[in-house]
């Protein structure tokens, strides 16, 4: 069985870990609305008062940390633990923001994609060129659901484009092979990773017998949900996994198995630490920041802290 370090406790919901080279990880608080930084000791400083939901987070190419705000959630708690919800009467859309680091500083970027607005923005990752890729998950209200898909753009507010529509199963998680040939993306409600190939950075190569272009990867079979992702050097898709709780760990052909954690709703993993063979975790409805060895290095991203 894994053994899994805590390094931090009572966070509101965290997500978006992104490890920085002095050995502190940058997360979001989705519930509190904020960029924290947490220490290696387990000090927790608030970086950036972003508001709504806070999901995603990666750095870009300028150094400053780039958000997926989803606009927010209804919270619960139910047994001690913290679920999220439904749209809230607060919300009032998704966006993409830009976090200076050494001033918290917060711009809006992106509300909408031409005339579509974003939904509920949840995952991203750049590649090597400095654009980037992130997932829309939409928001949830009681009779009904978005129907989203994937998108690319560039961080200084240009251009954006939808890349990929429909996407129907929630599209949560997002990465890219170690080549960038390949975007990667987990569907929350179905329990499928999808991929779509790419013909140059930004650039869908499309499957012409597939509705919105990608092919499947896998598809789980026992009800599990799936979240955000992180991929290794070997090019396996690393998938946080909710409702059974865990990092499910799918090949590039498709095999895939489960490493558990105790939190149904294990939200996300990056890597860090010497040769990127620590596994950094969020387990959300605990509230807790965990650590593990991992099998393998992680993959570098293009830009890193």
């Amino acid at each position: 069985m894994t053994a899994f370090r805590e390094i931090a406790s009572g966070l509101q919901f965290p997500e978006g870990p992104i490890w920085c080279s002095d050995g502190s990880v940058l997360l979001v608080e989705i519930r509190r609305g904020t960029l924290t930084r947490v220490q290696p000791d387990g000090r927790k400083d608030v970086v950036a008062e972003c508001g709504g939901g806070p999901n995603g987070a990666a750095v870009g190419p300028d150094g400053a940390i780039y958000v997926t705000n989803n606009g927010g959630f209804e919270w619960h708690e139910v047994g001690g633990l913290v679920l999220p919800g439904e749209q809230p009467a607060s919300y009032r859309g998704g966006s993409i923001q830009r976090v200076e680091v050494s001033t918290g500083t917060v711009e809006t970027l992106y509300t909408k994609c031409g005339d579509v607005p974003l939904k509920g923005p949840n995952d991203l990752v750049f590649d090597a060129t400095g654009g980037f890729w992130f997932s829309d998950l939409g928001k949830m209200r009681k009779r009904d659901r978005d129907r989203t898909g994937i998108y690319y753009a560039r961080p200084d507010g240009s251009q954006i484009r939808e890349m990929a529509f429909p996407v129907d199963g929630g599209p949560n998680g997002i990465g890219l092979s170690p080549e960038g040939d390949r975007v990667y993306v987990a569907e929350t409600y179905t329990g499928r990773v999808w991929y779509w190939e790419l013909s140059a950075p930004g650039e869908i190569r499309r499957n012409p017998v597939s509705q919105n272009g990608g092919y499947l990867l896998a598809d789980l079979a026992q009800g599990e949900a799936l979240d955000s992702l992180a991929v290794d050097s070997d090019g396996n898709v690393c998938v946080a996994t909710i409702l059974r709780g865990g990092i499910t760990i799918f090949s590039p052909k498709g095999e895939h198995r489960h490493v558990a954690t105790d939190d149904l709703l294990t939200t996300n993993i990056c890597f860090g630490g010497k040769d990127l063979r620590t596994a950094f975790i969020t387990l959300s409805s605990t509230g807790r920041l965990v650590s593990c060895a991992w099998e393998r290095p992680g993959l570098r991203l293009a830009y890193n802290l």
